[in-house]
């Protein structure tokens, strides 16, 4: 269990919350873990097989506590609140930025500074074990993104902000070559391409992208904002313009990273991959089955939040910048706080 802004994380299997008086109790095979007055809590998440009282849930929704409930893997399944209250305000205030230029452009600078400084810090951490030969590459790149990452919180527009990044973007990927250190004949990497993914390389950012995605979607129902409406995305009917928002400042630290060391540790070969007769590359049933382990067992990695300056995991990085951005639009943060890390 963890307390982060005001939001109760439970990730224990089997955990049993219930009321005792005017606090939630959490018990794991029959011990008290925690126990937290319903006063200091916003909501509570649960993640896999939790359990939570009728008396408690009542409780919980006459005080304007929301339950939400996810799947082990982080995919939304339900919320439990009482009353619209809050939900709807908070609503009203997400479209109305989003229909506020300024807003929008100040949202989305702060998303793509999160990505950029993401993306450069993960080639700098790179280059410390790459070859002698990779290593010029991925500071120059580095370099490059450094001042992509000074032009972006400057730029006057959304679609001047868009070009910075689609450019950055560009030179990241640029670098993916070094960064391969085993079998770089089935992992070359020509440049990203999706729908279909063309080779091995891109299949595996594609899938662990797509799982991504749903995590975020999922953060953003948690707390009450709709996935659908964005600020650095385009919206499009049937597109969680959100959820494509928040994942931006996660792609590096939490897939790339992951995609990399299942590349370099030999635990992806080219008979994982399938090569469909249209040109379109995928990942066999056994393999994607393994990247969904390892997905789930990198997001367990402990770290320090860098804007809250409190320990959690990468599991619950989306709903903790979800619950960022839902401050922000309430005007509790005057800037919505990309997670950068350091």
């Amino acid at each position: 269990m963890n307390l982060h802004l005001n939001t109760l994380f439970v990730t224990a299997e089997r955990a049993l919350l219930h009321k005792e008086h005017e606090t939630v109790v959490v018990k794991i095979d029959g011990e008290v873990k925690a126990q937290l007055p319903m006063l200091h809590l916003a909501s509570v998440v649960c993640f896999g097989r939790a359990t939570v009282t009728p008396d408690l849930m009542a409780a919980l929704a006459e005080a304007g506590v929301h339950v939400a409930f996810l799947s082990p893997t982080g995919r939304f399944l339900a919320r439990v609140e009482g009353l619209p209250g809050g939900n709807v305000l908070l609503r009203r205030q997400q479209y109305r930025a989003a229909d506020d230029p300024t807003r929008t452009l100040a949202i989305a600078r702060s998303m793509v500074v999160g990505k950029l400084s993401n993306a450069r810090q993960f080639l700098l951490h790179a280059r410390r074990d790459a070859p002698p030969d990779a290593r010029d590459t991925l500071a120059a790149a580095a370099d490059r993104l450094a001042l992509f990452l000074r032009s972006a919180p400057t730029a006057e527009t959304l679609d001047a902000l868009r070009g910075t990044e689609g450019a950055a973007a560009r030179e990241y990927f640029g670098a993916f070559n070094a960064l391969i250190k085993r079998n770089p004949e089935t992992f070359q990497f020509a440049g990203r391409s999706r729908r279909p993914p063309l080779d091995p390389l891109n299949a595996l950012l594609s899938f662990g992208y797509v799982l991504l995605m749903q995590d975020c979607a999922a953060a953003a129902t948690g707390v009450g904002l709709d996935p659908a409406v964005g600020y650095l995305h385009e919206e499009r009917p049937g597109r969680l313009a959100l959820a494509l928002d928040l994942m931006e400042e996660l792609r590096a630290p939490i897939v790339d990273r992951l995609v990399f060391a299942l590349v370099n540790r030999g635990q992806m070969s080219a008979t994982d991959f399938v090569h469909e007769p249209a040109g379109g590359c995928r990942l066999t049933d056994d393999a994607r089955k393994r990247f969904l382990v390892a997905y789930q067992e990198s997001k367990r990695a402990e770290l320090r939040h860098p804007f809250l300056e409190q320990d959690t995991t990468y599991t619950q990085v989306p709903h903790l910048q979800a619950l960022l951005l839902a401050r922000t639009l309430r005007g509790d943060l005057p800037v919505y706080p990309p997670f950068a890390i350091r």
